[in-house]
């Protein structure tokens, strides 16, 4: 089957900016990631919309791929998500013989020094994302929680460089600091120059003399730590609250990436929430709605009181403006709604049935039955 269009994968315009495209992958991330979709074709789709953000994402593979399409990533080849190879395993590796066409054709294509100085330069981790469940009120009234996490935390004694002392960190000889080295190779076409990430420094463009005796030269530790997160008020199912630099570690002194934290709210037995409004079905007797009645509601923040009209009827939706959720961002709070449900009395004695029948002659005494009034 082929490929679909990885534009399309991420439903977004070819134009569209990186902002864009990580918006788009995010949400599309949590629909199909397998811990939370369990369909059987989500581990598919979550897979194709991954790689479709590791080539839009860079723009190294995105600029390759509007040039060359699914091509340029094709039969395994390193050009595909994580790799460099724009032209897949057909041109990759041994290539022709010895002769490595990938270089060959970087070269023609002006990408060859650019993909070297990008590979040697520092790269940030991946953003992860964990999920937290609180209960309603927690959401609406905000809360903190102690999240337990595993994430690279860089070394106190050499910060990150992987040295003992600061001077252990010299400019690496053989490629001048560049990480990158030129070579000569005969090819079909000739004498041609290529480059490639120096083998001495990994393509640092530094080494280090003496390795830090506290990490062992790695420039960090695997830490556990139980993070204090709040979680803001008026909070919705599904938002996410970001802590910056508990994500994956990042590569050659990049950043770490971020941890995303997505909250689920437990259902709660009274309030449904809708946006920033609230839904309250109140059960309310015969009486109160025929004679109306002042009564105490509770509200999500507070209890107020409210009035009830008199000849209120079952199924009738009144607004207490301003009773609902304050607003995450604007603090503007949402309105609360009434569902009003008449509840029938049941297990009448001698004394309560004598009282309707004498109110139901009462009523169709003053013409025609009294429910059935307005009705054609």
């Amino acid at each position: 089957m082929a490929k679909r269009d990885y534009y399309e994968v991420l439903g977004v315009s070819k134009g569209a900016s990186k902002d864009e495209i990580k918006s788009a992958y995010r949400k599309l991330a949590k629909q199909y990631h397998p811990d939370i979709n369990h369909e059987p074709d989500a581990p598919k789709k979550f897979e194709e919309v991954q790689e479709a953000y590791d080539i839009l994402y860079d723009d190294t593979k995105r600029q390759q791929y509007d040039q060359f399409g699914h091509a340029a990533f094709e039969q395994g080849g390193a050009g595909g998500p994580g790799g460099g190879n724009p032209f897949g395993g057909g041109f990759g590796g041994a290539g022709f013989g010895d002769v490595d066409l990938g270089d060959i054709f970087s070269s023609f294509f002006g990408g060859g020094r650019t993909r070297a100085k990008e590979s040697s330069g520092p790269r940030r981790g991946r953003d992860t994302l964990t999920h937290v469940s609180i209960s309603f009120m927690e959401a609406i009234n905000g809360t903190h929680i102690s999240l337990p996490v595993d994430y690279d935390e860089p070394c106190e004694h050499c910060h990150g460089t992987g040295a003992e002392n600061s001077n252990d960190v010299t400019t690496c000889p053989h490629c001048g600091g560049r990480g990158y080295t030129v070579h000569m190779q005969r090819t079909l076409f000739g004498t041609m120059q290529t480059e490639g990430p120096c083998e001495h420094c990994g393509g640092t463009g530094k080494v280090v003399r003496s390795h830090c005796k506290t990490c062992g030269g790695s420039g960090y530790h695997r830490v556990h730590k139980n993070l204090d997160v709040n979680i803001p008020a008026g909070i919705n199912n599904g938002q996410q609250v970001r802590i910056k630099g508990k994500g994956e570690r990042g590569t050659r002194g990049g950043e770490n990436g971020d941890l995303y934290i997505e909250v689920r709210i437990k259902k709660d037995n009274k309030f449904t929430r809708d946006g920033n409004d609230i839904h309250v079905e109140l059960e309310l007797s015969f009486v109160d709605c025929a004679l109306g009645q002042t009564i105490d509601v509770d509200t999500v923040y507070e209890t107020v009181e409210v009035t009830i009209p008199a000849g209120t009827q079952p199924g009738a939706l009144l607004k207490l403006k301003g009773k609902g959720i304050k607003d995450l961002r604007t603090g503007k709070p949402g309105d609360q709604f009434l569902h009003i449900k008449v509840v029938t009395p049941t297990n009448l004695n001698h004394t309560e049935k004598e009282l309707l029948r004498q109110f139901q002659k009462e009523q169709e005494s003053k013409g025609g039955k009294w429910w059935k009034k307005g009705k054609k």
